[in-house]
């Protein structure tokens, strides 16, 4: 099978590397081929070689990556979606299965085109491992498999025939999901990320610096957990409205299996993959102190591509959300950055209905 993967990240390198070792052709998609080699080594937390793969290659063309493809995998931020579209519309026709990793982001509206044309439109749930470069272009660490993946695509009528073939190469159980929908609407890092963002930074200024960067997941605190808790809760009442089957959007609650604040902050504070991860800080101009990296994805992605998008589906079936509101008003009003792209929903609840069914 022909496979080209769109994306040199962490899981990008990954999946590459997984497609490859059980022998498909790989072209791997990327604005640096000059900095890859065609074979790909994946070790585990403890550095121990779990695999080596030849990709077969590497190019910055993408009528060439796109060419014969049966699969399409794009993992990247969700606010590229748009550039990438952009970019691979002419050479895509209805043979090709176009995938987002995770698809959440509002892919299927930056893909629309795509869809009308007749593409299937594939996007996990979640991630399906853990992942973190060794070296770029060379290795990666693959650093937790999760027990199972969840499949939605657009037609639904595809998605079983599409979550046995990627479980054959994944290795893992692949669930089918009812509708595309509840990929979309995954609270994993719309909420996940943007409720911990605004805890830590609502009462920043300009000018302000702070001492050290913090450690992401393991200083979370009770209060980014009551309004994780808050947002999440907002948004299985959206999921309860919607007249679709939205019930594989797992709560946060569930999925972490922690139902009050405290139990909230002390799983994730011990998450062994989230172990040392810092936050989206940056040293200031003067080498003292830190300040926000406003530039990071966690804001230019995970706030107008993540919680947005609940935000305005919110708003289509009259769902109040205040303290998913109170989050997004923040970061519109501290981030100041009038060149990044916000997701704008475009379409009528009934389009909206109609595309996933």
């Amino acid at each position: 099978m022909k496979v080209t993967i769109i994306g040199g990240g962490n899981i990008g390198t990954l999946m590459a590397a997984e497609y490859a070792d059980k022998g498909h052709h790989v072209t791997l998609y990327t604005s640096k081929p000059e900095r890859w080699s065609q074979k790909i080594k994946v070790y585990n937390a403890e550095e121990e070689l779990l695999k080596t793969a030849v990709l077969h290659k590497i190019t910055n063309n993408m009528e060439e990556a796109l060419a014969d493809a049966e699969y399409v995998w794009g993992v990247t931020p969700a606010h590229t979606f748009e550039n990438m579209a952009e970019k691979m519309l002419p050479y895509v026709t209805s043979k090709h299965k176009i995938g987002i990793v995770p698809g959440t982001g509002g892919a299927e509206f930056a893909f629309y085109q795509f869809i009308q044309k007749g593409c299937t439109f594939i996007g996990f749930q979640r991630v399906h491992s853990v992942a973190r470069l060794k070296e770029y272009g060379h290795s990666v660490y693959e650093l937790g498999r999760k027990a199972e993946l969840r499949i939605g695509v657009i037609p639904a009528s595809m998605t079983q025939m599409i979550c046995n073939e990627v479980a054959a190469v994944l290795e893992m159980p692949c669930v089918p999901l009812d509708n595309y929908l509840s990929v979309t609407l995954t609270p994993s890092n719309p909420i996940l990320h943007t409720t911990r963002l605004y805890t830590m930074f609502k009462n920043y200024r300009e000018g302000m610096k702070y001492p050290r960067n913090f450690l992401f997941y393991e200083e979370w605190d009770d209060a980014s957990s009551q309004m994780l808790i808050d947002c999440d809760q907002e948004l299985q009442t959206l999921c309860d409205t919607i007249p679709l089957d939205l019930t594989s959007v797992a709560s946060l609650q569930d999925y972490y299996e922690s139902h009050s604040v405290r139990a909230m902050t002390e799983k994730i504070t011990s998450i062994k993959a989230f172990k040392g991860l810092t936050s989206p800080m940056k040293k200031a101009v003067d080498g003292d102190g830190w300040i926000p990296d406003w530039e990071s994805r966690y804001f230019t992605a995970d706030f107008p591509y993540g919680l947005k998008i609940i935000k305005d589906l919110a708003v289509l079936f009259h769902v109040a959300t205040p303290h998913i509101d109170e989050v997004y008003n923040w970061y519109e009003q501290v981030a100041k950055q009038p060149h990044h792209k916000v997701f704008s929903l475009t379409i009528t609840k009934e389009q909206l209905l109609r595309l996933y069914r």
